[in-house]
């Protein structure tokens, strides 16, 4: 089975890379492979190599910069997806497509189920709800993976900054009337992976799911949660921040406007496909002792 994965080194590709690899030929693709602002690129690439499944863990992520770039937002988290389902109708592949939570308007305190009213905030949220209607409307064979604050050792991350703000400040502010599950790019893949060997023998399975780690918290949380881990993993840890407090989502401002509410229903997934998503803290923890090795204790 060939598999094309597009988007090979951001968070989530790279850990798909590995995951993908024991299903069957794996072509991975990163941005200087491939245009994805150019969409008949894309469908050349995919009439070319006629996989038997697509990846496409590419998007752009940049959520405040999207607000002043929406046309570039635009083509690659909208046009793209379209122009990759067509080619995948085309050659007969199943494509699996990576979605978020900005879909969704942030409101109430219950976690959004698959069929949610959608009512993005940002360009962002409106142009990758796009590539979701681009992507059912043209491939019958699809999987859309919603996930949310996806965390990985590799790169920049929410644990990173503030780990190193703990560091040069004597105490953090941190919003805590978001709320969300932490979810880690190696959980994304594996789940994928795993998701991908079912739903190649089981149309029934197709469709849009949730895909997130058990459990929630705030930005608060998350950042209590991650200095207090880092200190049982590393003792020795230089922390100068002794309070860390919470804020308001608005006494901190931003570009485009965040859902309060990023709670994911998860039923659908663990139910179609048999599994069980361990809490937000496992993952957390875990790639703490990756940013800290080789000096972490595990």
């Amino acid at each position: 089975m060939k598999l094309l994965l597009l988007g090979k080194n951001g968070q989530v590709g790279w850990e798909l890379q590995r995951s993908l690899a024991p299903l069957g030929e794996l072509v991975a693709l990163g941005r200087h492979d491939v245009d994805l602002s150019h969409a008949d690129h894309l469908r050349e690439r995919v009439r070319e190599l006629r996989p038997a499944v697509i990846v496409n863990a590419a998007a752009y992520t940049a959520v405040d910069k999207a607000e002043s770039e929406p046309t570039l937002a635009h083509a690659v988290n909208a046009l793209a997806p379209g122009a990759l389902a067509e080619a995948a109708h085309e050659v007969g592949s199943l494509l699996v497509h990576f979605s978020t939570d900005y879909v969704f308007d942030g409101s109430g305190d219950v976690p959004r189920t698959e069929t949610a009213p959608t009512a993005p905030l940002s360009v962002y949220g409106q142009t990758k709800l796009e590539g979701e209607q681009r992507v059912q409307a043209a491939c019958d064979r699809h999987l859309i993976l919603r996930t949310s604050w996806v965390h990985a050792a590799r790169g920049g991350n929410f644990a990173r900054t503030m780990l190193r703000l703990a560091q040069e400040r004597d105490e953090l502010q941190v919003i805590d009337d978001q709320i969300g599950a932490p979810t880690g790019a190696d959980l994304i893949a594996d789940v994928t992976a795993h998701v991908i060997r079912q739903a190649v023998r089981d149309t029934a399975c197709l469709g849009t799911h949730h895909l997130a780690a058990a459990g929630e918290t705030s930005w608060h949380g998350y950042a209590r949660f991650v200095l207090d881990a880092a200190l049982d993993l590393q003792p020795g840890l230089d922390v100068r921040a002794k309070a860390v407090l919470p804020i308001s989502t608005s006494a901190y401002p931003t570009a485009a406007r965040r859902p309060l509410n990023s709670r994911l229903d998860t039923t659908r997934l663990r139910h179609a496909f048999g599994l069980s998503l361990p809490l937000w803290q496992t993952g957390v923890r875990r790639m703490l002792a990756e940013i800290l090795a080789p000096t972490a204790q595990t």
